[in-house]
């Protein structure tokens, strides 16, 4: 009788959404992990605001087939969660508010996102056009002068608290999370890696640095093609219980995400070349708050809490990069999510733990890598 072959040994670097969720994934599968971080100022996970609602993006294609497929991932992904004994996350599907002035507008963004409920009803919930005072009923610092489209299914998570979550499961799976900065170098074709001038040996190396990624990669010759993209989101408190509060979509840039206790994440800006720059500045404050106050003029009087800065890794088009490096033995990425990593990064950290046990990971052939 022949064994069965062990799980590969794994080292991950970077512990942003990409990082925790393909090391939970490893370690939930028998992968004994080691999780490296250099702990840059900047991370785009601590930031975001964590909106789960691909619904009403305009986009098409495999990008929309990706960030649709990781909402449908989010039931999953908190059912394998509480196996691991991790019951908070900070996700809730408190529903969604696209508001706009303009009645064709709302009138385009309902009937794309009805089509796209069709495939699936139980995860969108009812799409509805609401009128203002019952769209200020659910958020009452709107606008009184705007129209809805309500979605029940929307959802929000807090990107530090899922991160902490999946970090948490893997390391009760067996998983090690240490800070330090990695070298990677070309051994005859095969990857390998050094923490802090140590060998680290592992029989895969799975770059999730974020907009890191690229410099990390750079010696072996790779092109990573991402680039850091700056995102000031700015935090505020009411006095007001918001914990059920709908995210706010005004089918722009921006948005609004309650939380519970009264705090509220406004943002973002989308700053390309801002090189790896994680301040807070006036321009971008001044935005924030302005395209929020538009929108909803009764978040006046909140306290400014804080305003958090993620360097977003930006894709050079529009899809992330997941999957093996081809030319370069035990090599894999997972990186380029842009805005969209709380959605699609739990869903493509299991695929690539799938891709790397030897398993069927269909989604990878949407990435930039593909399998």
């Amino acid at each position: 009788m022949t064994s069965a072959p062990s799980a590969p040994s794994a080292l991950v670097i970077g512990s942003g959404i990409a990082g925790a969720a393909t090391a939970f994934a490893l370690a939930r599968r028998g992968s004994a992990v080691t999780v490296v971080d250099a702990g840059h100022t900047g991370q785009a996970t601590a930031a975001s605001a964590g909106i789960i609602q691909p619904w009403s993006a305009s986009g098409e294609g495999p990008f929309f087939e990706l960030y649709q497929a990781g909402a449908a991932f989010y039931p999953a992904l908190l059912r394998t969660l509480s196996e691991a004994g991790v019951s908070r996350t900070d996700f809730r599907r408190s529903g969604a508010l696209l508001v706009n002035e303009d009645e064709n507008v709302l009138d385009d963004a309902a009937a794309r996102v009805i089509r796209r409920a069709e495939a699936a009803p139980q995860l969108v919930g009812s799409v509805e056009r609401i009128d203002n005072a019952a769209a200020r009923r659910l958020f009452p610092p709107l606008s009184s002068g705007l129209k809805a489209v309500y979605i029940a299914g929307g959802a929000r998570v807090d990107g530090r608290t899922l991160r902490d979550a999946l970090l948490h499961a893997a390391v009760s799976r067996g998983a090690q999370v240490v800070g330090g900065s990695v070298a990677l170098s070309d051994d005859r074709g095969r990857v390998s890696a050094a923490v802090d001038g140590k060998a680290a040996n592992a029989d895969v190396v799975v770059v999730a640095a974020g907009a890191w990624s690229a410099a990390l990669l750079a010696p072996l010759g790779v092109r990573v093609p991402v680039s850091p993209q700056r995102g000031q989101i700015t935090h505020l408190r009411l006095a007001a219980e918001t914990g059920d509060w709908p995210t706010v979509h005004p089918l722009s840039h921006h948005y609004i995400v309650a939380f519970d206790g009264g705090r509220i994440a406004v943002g973002a800006t989308r700053e390309t070349g801002t090189g790896f720059d994680p301040r807070v500045t006036a321009a971008g404050q001044a935005h924030v708050l302005n395209d929020a106050l538009a929108i909803a003029p009764g978040l006046a009087d909140a306290t400014l809490i804080e305003t958090r800065v993620g360097l977003r890794p930006l894709p050079d088009g529009s899809l992330p990069s997941v999957g093996a490096v081809r030319g370069m033995d035990g090599l894999f990425l997972a990186t380029g999510y842009g805005a969209a990593g709380l959605t699609m990064g739990p869903l493509l950290g299991d695929a690539l733990a799938r891709a790397i046990h030897g398993e069927d990971a269909p989604e990878l052939e949407h990435t930039g890598l593909g399998g």
